[in-house]
């Protein structure tokens, strides 16, 4: 059988994602939670793979079963398992060709700034924090400049493996919710620290020392020295992964904060 699952997850105490020999992932617990249940070793496949101290509210996940098992054993039984700061939010079987990466076909990752005085001690590692005043709507106007397809080396990290810097942003938009500055980009791929070193350019449009024209300029120049410095992972969630309709992968409602409404 191949099983699909939904996982969330706080990464603010792993190395990110991928199993690393020297530091606990996701990826290491999940597996090792999923081997107890199956009674075999299980190797998982992810939608995306987050950086160190990046979170996830729907992040997809599949893996192939030997033995039969039923679904609540993947929902409630990991559950019971599990890190507290990680957890199953649905199952479900899925055909033997779906891959949990390569069926996708667009993921949204969203970025979360407290934009106040103060930094919350509440929100320590859910959000990055910035204290001087950002203008949404001018980094919003800057941010239409990445729509389409394009060369992505300006935000490209140095270490990332992909073959090509091309990628395609369908949307980004950056809105303002009370002190909450949200980014939200939805792309067919993404490279490594993309959304970050977007989220540093777009900040400096914000706080005024660049100007709108500023994100096109980087983004023509394909060289990641032109552009700023990559904002901290804290604030950057991946909230929604897309697939074919035949696969029927529940897509949870997104409100307009990966935070609770409370602190709106």
């Amino acid at each position: 059988m191949n099983i699909a699952l939904g996982i969330e997850y706080s990464g603010s105490n792993y190395c990110g994602w991928q199993r690393q020999s020297h530091s606990p992932s996701v990826q290491q617990s999940l597996e090792v939670v999923l081997s107890k249940i199956a009674n075999h070793s299980v190797s998982v496949f992810c939608a995306g793979r987050t950086d160190t101290g990046v979170h996830a509210t729907a992040q997809v996940v599949s893996f192939q079963l030997n033995n039969e098992r039923p679904l609540r054993a993947w929902e409630l039984g990991a559950n019971s398992q599990l890190p507290d700061d990680i957890c199953v939010r649905w199952a479900k079987p899925v055909p033997d060709e779906f891959h949990a990466r390569h069926s996708a076909f667009a993921r949204r990752y969203r970025y979360v700034i407290q934009n106040t005085r103060y930094c919350s001690a509440i929100l320590s590692g859910k959000v990055t924090w910035y204290r001087t005043p950002l203008n949404h709507e001018l980094m919003h106007q800057g941010a239409q400049a990445l729509i389409g397809e394009n060369n992505f080396s300006s935000f490209q990290a140095s270490s990332c493996q992909s073959p090509t810097p091309f990628r395609r942003i369908d949307e980004i938009s950056v809105n303002r919710y009370n002190e909450f500055v949200i980014i939200d980009v939805r792309a067919n791929a993404f490279l490594h620290h993309m959304v970050r070193n977007i989220v540093g350019c777009l900040v400096e449009v914000g706080f005024q020392r660049q100007p709108v024209e500023f994100v096109q300029q980087v983004l023509a120049v394909q060289d990641r020295t032109a552009a700023p410095m990559t904002a901290k992972p804290d604030g950057l969630y991946l909230v929604q992964v897309a697939y074919p309709e035949k696969y029927q992968i529940p897509q949870l409602p997104l409100g307009p904060l990966t935070l609770p409404q409370s602190f709106l």
